[in-house]
C-alpha cells in the first residue's frame, strides 16, 4: 500500500484515541518515513477541512467524530478471534440492490464494510459470510453500509449452495498467508536489536501496516473452512511485533502509530 502523509497521520493519531497530538509530532513521524513537511501540512489542512480532523487551539489534532465506529472496528485486531465463535452451518446474507452512478460514495462504502467483515458474492446483489461473528448487523450499518441492504441468516441450505457457499474463499491460500506474514514479523523481531532506531522505526511502520491489514481483511472464517490455529498464530505474532514497534515509536515521538482508516483505501 503506498506510504502517504494521510496514512501516516491517521495511524498516529488513531494510537492517542481523544488525546490530540501536536502538529511537529506528526510532522517529525511523517519526515522519518520520507514525507516532507509541506506534504504533511496540506494534508493536515485538507484532513480538517472534510471533517476527518479536529483541531484544538494549541496546534493539536485529533479524529473527528465521524470516524468513531470505523476507528473501534480497524483499532480492534488484537481482538478479532474473540469475536469468533463456533459455526453451527448457517450464514448471514446481506442483499444490497443496485445503485445508480450517482451513489458512488454509497456504492465504496457499502462494499468497504462488506469486504472488512468478510463478506462474499454469492449471487449477483447477494454477499453472505458463515454466521459465526457477534452483532453483523450492527457492526455492518456503523461501519455505513446503507439501510437499503437487507442483513438476515440463512440455514438448511441446499447441498449444492451451501457447497458453492463454501467455496467462495479460498482456505488454503489463507493459510500459506498467514504462515509467510507470520514468519516475516518473527524474522524482523530478532534483527531489530541490531537495526538503527530511525530505519527500525520505518520498517515496523511498513511492516506492521502490511499485517494488521491482512488481519482486518480476514474473513476470520471458522474451521473447517480454514485452520484457525495458523490464523491465531499470526495473530499473536503480530502482536509481539506491535510491543516492539510500539515501544520505538514512542521513544522517537512520544506516541506510537495504529490501524485506522487509511488502510482501507
Amino acid at each position: 500500500m503506498k506510504l502517504t502523509a494521510k496514512r501516516v497521520v491517521l495511524q498516529m493519531l488513531s494510537a492517542v484515541g481523544d488525546q490530540p497530538a501536536p502538529a511537529s509530532s506528526l510532522v517529525r513521524a511523517c519526515a522519518i518515513l520520507g514525507i516532507s513537511e509541506n506534504n504533511t501540512r496540506v494534508t493536515l489542512a485538507r484532513l480538517l477541512a472534510d471533517g476527518t480532523l479536529e483541531a484544538s487551539a494549541r496546534g493539536e489534532y485529533r479524529l473527528g467524530g465521524a470516524t468513531e465506529a470505523l476507528t473501534r472496528e480497524v483499532t480492534g485486531w488484537r481482538d478479532v478471534e474473540k469475536q469468533v465463535r463456533r459455526w453451527d452451518g448457517s450464514w448471514v446474507a446481506a442483499f444490497a440492490g443496485p445503485l445508480g452512478r450517482s451513489d458512488r460514495g454509497e456504492l465504496r462504502r457499502r462494499e468497504r464494510a462488506l469486504r472488512l467483515l468478510g463478506f462474499a458474492e454469492l449471487e449477483r446483489d447477494l454477499a453472505v459470510r458463515p454466521d459465526n461473528l457477534g452483532e453483523l448487523r450492527e457492526r455492518l450499518y456503523a461501519l455505513g453500509l446503507d439501510r437499503r441492504v437487507i442483513v438476515f441468516t440463512m440455514s438448511e441450505l441446499d447441498a449444492r449452495t451451501d457447497a458453492r457457499a463454501r467455496k467462495l474463499w479460498d482456505g488454503r491460500a489463507l493459510e500459506r498467508a498467514y504462515e509467510k506474514t507470520r514468519e516475516r514479523l518473527d524474522r524482523w523481531i530478532e534483527r531489530e536489536p541490531s537495526m538503527h532506531r530511525d530505519a527500525a522505526a520505518r520498517e515496523s511502520f511498513l511492516l506492521g501496516g502490511e499485517a494488521i491489514r491482512q488481519i482486518l481483511f480476514d474473513p476470520r472464517l471458522p474451521e473447517p473452512l480454514v485452520d484457525a490455529a495458523a490464523r491465531r498464530a499470526l495473530v499473536d505474532a503480530m502482536k509481539r511485533f506491535d510491543l516492539i514497534g510500539r515501544r520505538i515509536w514512542t521513544r522517537l515521538f512520544g506516541v506510537a502509530p495504529e490501524a485506522h482508516e487509511a488502510y482501507l483505501q
